[in-house]
């Protein structure tokens, strides 16, 4: 449960604007759709992906590191990392078997495997999207086993696009249809709240003395 009594407090420490334009942004915010970004190779796409993601509304960011380490550059994704909860793995299928037990769907995306074309594809359960690294696309377990295929269509000689740019489109089609579904999209009012808390403390630079004031206070 949020203690709402040090939320009330901490908001006094940031502007009423602000502190709005936090509730009007979890409103929209979603976890029925989340990302998984696998072995991706390039620090910078990785990084435009987690923005995509604070862009369109995705609150969760699972990225799979097992060959390349940590590859976020703060500078590309221009502070979305502050908004977007990120969780890490060291292998595909320790993300794949965690995200199946919080009951998503999982959907691979390859412009080469036989699924459904983005303008196509509906959603009927929580699904979370991979996407794979540059040049080899998802890997054979991810692909093994997921439960449903995705592409963007093209008609172009180009037969695929970079990371970034694919996870921009399909993400910003795939939230503009839940969110004109009637799918139960929206946080759970804990969570809203617990986002809240977390987003304020964020932005609260002194935010350790002010902790152990309000503290000292109870």
């Amino acid at each position: 449960m949020v203690d709402m009594e040090l939320l009330n407090y901490l908001e006094n420490f940031i502007s009423e604007e602000r502190k709005q334009r936090f509730i009007s942004i979890l409103e929209s915010r979603t976890n029925f759709i989340t990302v998984a970004i696998e072995d991706v190779y390039q620090m910078h796409n990785t990084s435009a992906v987690i923005r995509s993601c604070e862009s369109f509304g995705v609150q969760k960011a699972h990225l799979i590191e097992g060959r390349f380490g940590k590859r976020l550059d703060k500078k590309i994704a221009m502070g979305a990392q502050q908004w977007v909860d990120l969780h890490r793995y060291s292998s595909s299928s320790e993300a794949i078997s965690t995200l199946r037990n919080q009951g998503y769907k999982i959907v691979a995306t390859s412009p080469h495997a036989e699924g459904s074309l983005l303008n196509d594809f509906q959603m009927d359960s929580p699904i979370a999207v991979f996407f794979g690294t540059e040049k080899e696309g998802l890997s054979k377990e991810v692909m093994d086993k997921a439960d449903m295929f995705l592409k963007i269509p093209m008609v172009g000689f180009t037969e695929s696009l970079n990371i970034s740019v694919s996870a921009a489109i399909i993400l910003q089609d795939l939230t503009t249809k839940l969110r004109n579904s009637n799918l139960p999209w929206r946080l759970p009012e804990e969570e809203i709240l617990e986002k809240r808390l977390d987003w304020t403390k964020n932005s609260i630079k002194s935010i350790e003395e002010i902790l152990i004031r309000f503290n000292l206070q109870k």
